[in-house]
């Protein structure tokens, strides 16, 4: 495992929203933390495992799910929580020999899709049973001779599109249903990392470690056009988000430009570049006009207002706040909170689930 992750150093500096290798040690039994009643300030926080990155919540709202790395050292395979979406308690797991990043949920929400990343693939687990029913393994190479890490998974329209991060990067495109891969979008620049599908454009966006923002047609799965939104500055572009209403698309940098920039949806125009500085993942709320930012290296979540872009409030959620999903009637905002990395990969503790009443 120490020769692989040295080889794949570069896919942990860009993996989901600033994936970093984590302790090995065996899990002790999860308990449930309160930082402060959440009665009064409206935010949970809940201790759960190493390696948490990414979640998606079920279609009736009853059910959160967390993918897991568990650690990097002397650990084999991740699991899936399956935790109470109001309490945070754990109430099913799925024990996985691959390590979980990325996540998306079917539309009947009886499947959920992980992306295996340090070995190149993707699973389709059941949330019935929590069994893998299928799995795709991309064949895609670095000079090294590893995989091109599976980063983030779009679920759209019965396919599912994932970012692969090789330089030059790829798009997969596969069926959701049978796990086949029916295309590779390639030449996809350096690193691929973010995905947002459009409903305004109908169009896929695609974010990458060159600084450029891909526009795809879903319907012919080809490039149609590059957005370089800060022209020769260097930039690591991540995570996107979009306002439906007004057309603008939101875009992170956490590495380079530290920034969050705010385009036109349709042309790649910049409107605002938004001097808050490093920002990680990022939602946007349409019911309360807000947008969430994480700040990994403040440690901090930040609420702006979407029409002034000021700041409304601000958590501190330390060490590294990351991942973020928002509840479909945009009161609750859930976050993973990872812990700081050690040069041997492993951490001083496990990474939490924090759950904040918007309300």
């Amino acid at each position: 495992m120490t020769q692989k992750m040295s080889a794949l150093a570069l896919l942990v500096a860009v993996s989901l929203s600033g994936c970093a290798a984590q302790q090995a040690a065996t899990p002790a039994p999860a308990v449930q933390k309160t930082v402060t009643a959440p009665e009064k300030t409206g935010v949970l926080k809940r201790e759960l495992a190493d390696g948490l990155y990414e979640m998606v919540l079920n279609q009736k709202g009853d059910a959160l799910f967390v993918a897991s790395s568990e650690g990097f050292k002397d650990v084999q395979g991740g699991v899936v929580y399956k935790l109470d979406p109001a309490t945070l308690k754990t109430i099913g797991r799925s024990h996985t020999d691959l390590k979980n990043f990325a996540m998306a949920i079917a539309p009947d929400g009886q499947t959920v899709y992980v992306t295996n990343s340090l070995d190149g693939g993707i699973s389709a687990i059941s949330t019935a049973d929590g069994k893998v029913k299928k799995r795709l393994m991309f064949t895609e190479r670095n000079k090294e001779g590893f995989p091109f890490g599976a980063r983030e998974i779009l679920l759209h329209d019965g396919s599912l599109f994932v970012g692969g991060v090789g330089d030059p990067g790829v798009i997969w495109v596969i069926d959701a249903e049978t796990l086949k891969l029916k295309k590779t979008i390639k030449n996809a620049g350096q690193w691929v990392t973010g995905l947002l599908w459009s409903e305004q454009t109908d169009r896929l966006y695609a974010a990458n470690g060159g600084g450029e923002i891909l526009v795809i047609n879903p319907h012919t799965n080809k490039i149609e056009t590059r957005w370089k939104p800060l022209g020769s500055k260097p930039a690591l572009l991540l995570n996107l988000a979009e306002d439906k209403a007004t057309g603008r698309l939101f875009v992170t940098d956490n590495s380079k430009a530290k920034t969050t920039l705010v385009l036109n949806i349709r042309n790649g125009e910049v409107i605002k570049q938004l001097d808050v500085g490093d920002s990680l993942a990022v939602k946007f709320n349409a019911r309360r006009n807000e947008l969430y930012i994480t700040q990994r290296e403040s440690g901090k979540l930040l609420s702006l207002d979407a029409t002034t872009y000021a700041v409304k409030q601000s958590w501190d959620l330390p060490p590294n706040p990351n991942s973020l999903l928002l509840s479909a009637d945009g009161q609750t905002l859930y976050v993973t909170v990872k812990q700081a990395f050690n040069k041997d990969h492993s951490t001083n503790g496990p990474d939490s689930v924090v759950r904040i009443s918007l309300n």
